[in-house]
């Protein structure tokens, strides 16, 4: 399966306009893992989730078969980021206490990944892979990004996007799942921002290149309407999808 790339081109944006996600979701990962030793990123696009395992982690490696994604990364004394595909890993077995994978396990192999993950995990080390879908904001503005979601972008989502509409309920998992709390991600963003992260959406790029068009401007004016100063902040919330479980 060969390597699907529809972020390289916009890494920059990817690195500037992407969500954090809560501190207390890698606090909740490192406790239940065997121990706080080595993390492995997988995918980590331009380091988001790879700065948080940071704090919590001994040695963190972070991944990406993306080059351009990684040169965006934030450089980090305990991080080693390496440009590697997801299915065939640089590491020795039973070397790693946590995997963690974000907002990216839907475009892997699956099978040979496992396989992998499987190999280097520690006994009782731990997998993890979230997503996150639509943000909101009031009903108004979630009304217009809905309908730019589905209706301009529709035919433009890859195939892969329906594992993150089904919240990855139906995404295989090789292990029994733990039990988690709740977690959601936020941001104070401006309008600026909003259009900066839609413009990171794999279909924003794939609509422009199929039609020669940028959708964003007239989607800027309609949200402004709703938005009032675009310089005014609003709170952006994206609810969080985590599966998680533990080797045996």
């Amino acid at each position: 399966m060969a390597f699907k790339d529809y972020f390289s081109e916009h890494a920059a944006g990817y690195a500037s306009y992407r969500p954090r996600y809560p501190a207390e979701l890698f606090a909740w990962l490192a406790s239940n893992s065997p121990r706080q030793q080595r993390a492995w990123d997988c995918a980590t696009g331009s380091g988001q989730a790879a700065i948080a395992l940071g704090v919590q982690f001994e040695q963190v490696i972070a991944s990406d078969a993306s080059l351009a994604q990684l040169r965006q990364a934030t450089a980090h004394t305990n991080i080693h980021y390496v440009c590697n595909s997801a299915e065939q890993l640089p590491f020795v077995n039973a070397s790693l206490d946590l995997i963690t994978v974000a907002q990216a396990a839907h475009w892997f192999d699956l099978p040979r990944f496992y396989r992998e993950v499987d190999r280097v995990l520690r006994p009782e080390g731990v997998l993890a892979l979230w997503c996150y879908g639509l943000f909101h904001i009031h009903p108004a503005i979630d009304a217009i990004i809905q309908h730019y979601y589905k209706d301009t972008l529709g035919p433009y989502w890859p195939a892969e996007r329906r594992h993150v509409e089904e919240v990855y309920a139906n995404l295989v998992f090789p292990y029994s799942l733990l039990s988690a709390p709740g977690f959601s991600m936020s941001a104070e963003w401006d309008l600026s921002q909003i259009m900066g992260y839609l413009a990171t959406w794999s279909a924003t790029r794939l609509y422009i290149r199929a039609k020669n068009d940028d959708p964003l401007p007239d989607l800027q004016a309609e949200l402004a309407v709703h938005w009032g100063d675009p310089d005014q902040v609003q709170r952006v919330a994206w609810p969080l999808h985590l599966k998680a479980g533990r080797k045996s």
